[in-house]
């Protein structure tokens, strides 16, 4: 999860969000480069007074400023092109999920078992045990397998909410009428912590989401004892 001054992204959970980061230090040294070039030049042009007829009437100092734009843009265009297929791409999940948003918590339906279902609260400040956080802890967590591809659909009831989980690289719209899907694999066991990202109404910050990943054992385990008490 985030802390307080991070200046950086979290910590990456999934294949998915590892590519992102990537991508995002990707460009941000071509930013980085552009940024400097061009303070370099600017520098140059109102510390000297030296002028040079062949930059001031060149063309291939035109030509060289319109391809070399287009290069960096198809530098950047292509990765990120790669990212949204891979983002897109759902190949046989192993669990689906359906996520429905409410006026101000979240309900869960396991889909592949026949009663496995909840909703999922904000546990309020009293209630909290030691080392859990504050707005962000569920009393119901949606746990999943680890290494598994989970398929999650995402809809809402009444308003628009955002299902989204920063460090499985996920945000998706629960849109009322409407049946959004995504996907992710968790890379390695923890506690995943997300927020509604559409502002929804009064208490839109008060209905965080909270992912468990465990190994399938464990899941197993869980969502026998979820069904024996359903």
């Amino acid at each position: 999860m985030a802390h307080p001054t991070q200046l950086g992204f979290q910590d990456a959970a999934s294949p998915v969000m590892e590519e992102l980061l990537h991508f995002h230090d990707h460009a941000l040294m071509i930013v980085f480069l552009i940024s400097t070039f061009v303070l370099y030049i600017i520098t140059a042009m109102v510390s000297t007074k030296l002028t040079n007829k062949y930059i001031l009437d060149s063309q291939e100092i035109e030509i060289i400023w319109t391809v070399l734009p287009a290069v960096i843009l198809i530098l950047i265009a292509l990765p990120s092109l790669r990212i949204l297929y891979l983002m897109d791409e759902i190949n046989d999940p192993h669990l689906t999920i359906k996520a429905m948003g409410h006026q101000w918590y979240w309900t869960y339906e396991y889909t592949d078992y026949e009663d496995l279902e909840f909703d999922s609260y904000m546990l309020p400040t009293q209630d909290l045990n030691p080392g859990q956080f504050r707005l962000l802890e569920a009393d119901h967590r949606m746990v999943i397998p680890v290494d598994s591809p989970i398929r999650v659909l995402v809809s809402a009831e009444d308003v628009l909410h955002s299902w989204a989980i920063p460090a499985l690289g996920v945000k998706t719209d629960a849109v009322p009428g409407r049946l959004n899907q995504t996907t992710f694999i968790t890379s390695r066991p923890g506690v995943y912590y997300g927020q509604c990202s559409e502002i929804c109404g009064a208490n839109h910050s008060f209905m965080p989401i909270v992912i468990e990943a465990v190994p399938l054992e464990d899941f197993e385990n869980w969502s026998s004892l979820m069904l024996e008490d359903a």
